[in-house]
């Protein structure tokens, strides 16, 4: 894919004149599924593309700029993006190529600075500070890491530049699609007061209707609402909340790395389940994903969690920790298995299930019990022997022969979600 084709954002006019003190930067990848897989497929850059299942309960987990012009947005169930966009393609998700790129993108911000953020796969707060006399103004070094995620990644990012994390990430979300944006200090506020109540941070549907019927539409609008006034209307922490937003105040420094809290898979099934063999299977390939990506990323875990949606849209979770953390598949199917067999469901008819492991640790850093022979290590030996071949031949080149049935009709395709 030629830089030339991926060049297309502007800065905003009348913005980023003077990026002194403007440390903070929000980086977010344009479209990121839907551009990781178009490296792949650069024949259809610049036309209608979804990423996402291809089941009739799957959901849209990305499209491209083009695809959007209709209305497709992540979320929306397929079948209606499909008929919203008829003439779009659609491509099925590749999760572990959307990890390896976004380990690629981090590592360049990491090149530019220790302090990286990460908010999600493709996107991170950066401060900046302490790189100014290394690679220049805040702008520059904006630029740059635009230039280096082209280059080395292929896909483009937008990128806000201000002196707080809230304008900084409204600012990237304003440059979208690969633009950047500086807000200085002094104009911070004239960049925001324009701006809908639903920009702000924390201001979901609900709390856009309560400013709604105060008359309040723009950030505006809010600022020059008495606190008191908010606080009666959004109780005391969410009015003093947006009135500091509003004018622009935000204390919160860039943290850097936050670790994961967990690391799991779900999947909905294509039709409703009754069926406790197809549920098992589905258990064991899910327990196989979250482990092997446990392992990917170098973690282990203490906590199981399984997670159960049933036909009428009830969903309940069970969670159980175990004695030491772990990262092995066998070790969170056994477990899994256990917390849906104790549920007792018999033929209940189950629409998703979930897996996931929760209080993680650095595997390196982290002490296990010594086992004489077998048990847990032998299993771990075995699947690490799994992710090189699936790291040589593709995924799936070796699972459990559970898994193995052509036969099998029952295996979701929506696309699984993960953190």
């Amino acid at each position: 894919m030629r830089r030339r084709q991926l060049q297309r954002g502007q800065p905003s006019p009348g913005l980023g004149a003077d990026d002194t003190g403007c440390t903070v930067l929000h980086v977010d990848m344009d479209a990121f599924y839907a551009s990781v897989e178009l490296r792949q497929r650069p024949e259809l850059v610049g036309t209608p593309v979804i990423v996402g299942g291809l089941g009739s309960r799957s959901v849209v987990l990305s499209a491209t700029y083009e695809a959007r012009e209709y209305g497709v947005h992540s979320a929306m169930p397929m079948s209606r993006a499909r008929r919203m966009c008829p003439h779009a393609t659609v491509i099925p998700p590749s999760h572990d190529s959307y990890a390896e790129s976004s380990r690629g993108v981090m590592e360049v911000f990491r090149s530019v600075t220790p302090l990286v953020e990460p908010l999600s796969l493709d996107e991170a707060f950066l401060d900046v500070a302490g790189a100014q006399r290394r690679l220049g103004t805040p702008r520059q070094i904006a630029e740059l890491i635009r230039a280096r995620v082209v280059d080395e990644q292929g896909i483009t990012c937008s990128v806000g530049v201000a002196s707080t994390k809230f304008v900084a990430k409204l600012a990237s979300s304003r440059a979208k699609p690969d633009g950047l944006i500086v807000v200085p200090r002094d104009e911070v506020v004239s960049f925001l007061h324009p701006l809908p109540v639903g920009a702000l941070w924390g201001v979901g549907e609900k709390t856009e209707e309560a400013l709604a019927r105060l008359g309040l539409k723009t950030i505006g609008d809010i600022a020059h609402t008495p606190e008191r006034t908010l606080q009666r209307a959004l109780g005391q922490a969410a009015g003093a909340h947006l009135s500091a937003l509003a004018w622009g105040r935000d204390e919160r420094s860039v943290v850097p790395h936050e670790p994961d809290k967990s690391i799991g898979a779900e999947e909905t099934f294509a039709r409703d389940i009754d069926d406790p063999k197809v549920v098992l299977r589905e258990l064991l390939r899910l327990s196989e994903r979250t482990a092997s990506r446990l392992r990917a990323t170098g973690h282990v875990g203490r906590t199981v969690s399984l997670k159960v949606r049933f036909a009428d849209f009830t969903t309940i979770t069970r969670a159980k920790t175990l004695r030491e953390p772990t990262d092995v598949a066998r070790v969170v199917y056994d477990t899994a298995r256990g917390l849906y067999d104790a549920l007792g469901l018999q033929r209940a008819r189950i629409r998703l299930v979930g897996v996931r492991v929760e209080g993680l640790a650095i595997a390196d850093t982290t002490p296990r019990q010594l086992a004489m022979s077998g048990g847990d290590e032998e299993w771990r030996a075995a699947e690490a022997a799994a992710d090189r071949a699936a790291a040589r031949f593709g995924p799936g080149a070796v699972r459990p022969a559970t898994l193995v049935d052509p036969s099998d009709r029952s295996r979701p395709d929506a696309a699984g979600n993960t953190s």
